[in-house]
């Protein structure tokens, strides 16, 4: 692999523990032995002591867990569950909601059929974020306007409308865009490492018509 072109760029790839390549940290999960001598996940890379990185994927993920590979990053035996690679799935989808929580006070996401239908026309949006439980007639409208737009957004609906609606203070939150920015990066970050762990759509979607 190509050396870091800048002090900067070297700080910002990591080591796989499974695979020893050496990737983006944005493609890696981090990993610390917390006090118990448990591996926790540390999404946001903030908690203290010494990382231990692993490809964002389910596999990569369960795969450090059942052959040792974490205690033998940390030179020391810690406790690797079986139900690790979930736990990283679970704190990544709460870090998604939370993280329109955030977009939303700051100005960064459009709500409502029309509004989010006339953002992706205009190419502002950077993804559309449709309720898992909304109609498949509305959602169907939506998405005609994601497939003729010059720059579709990409499209993740994980998220029931309860689950919107309380993240975004509203009720029945069935359509979000997510505008193209410094936030949606950040986001963007996040759910890429999430589709490691689950496909970014509801199975269901891809059977209508």
């Amino acid at each position: 692999m190509k050396a870091p072109a800048t002090h900067a760029q070297a700080s910002r790839e990591r080591r796989d523990i499974v695979s020893g390549q050496v990737m983006a940290e944005d493609a890696l999960i981090r990993f610390v032995a917390g006090p118990d001598g448990v591996v926790t996940p540390d999404l946001a890379r903030k908690l203290p002591g010494r990382g231990m990185w692993v490809a964002a994927d389910r596999l990569s993920v369960e795969t450090a867990a059942k052959k040792g590979l974490f205690s033998r990053s940390a030179k020391t035996k810690l406790a690797a569950p079986s139900t690790l690679p979930d736990t990283v799935e679970a704190l990544l989808m709460r870090r998604l909601l939370d993280g329109l929580g955030l977009a939303r006070r700051s100005g960064d996401l459009a709500s409502g059929f029309e509004k989010v239908v006339s953002s992706i026309r205009g190419g502002k949006a950077a993804w559309l974020i449709e309720a898992s439980d909304g109609a498949a007639d509305g959602r169907r409208k939506v998405l005609g306007a994601v497939h003729s737009s010059p720059s579709p957004p990409r499209v993740f609906g994980l998220f029931s409308s309860e689950e919107l609606g309380l993240a975004l203070g509203g009720e029945n939150v069935i359509h979000t865009a997510f505008l193209a920015g410094r936030a949606s990066g950040r986001w963007t970050s996040d759910a890429q490492r999430l589709s490691g762990f689950r496909p970014l759509l509801p199975e269901s979607w891809r059977e209508e018509p």
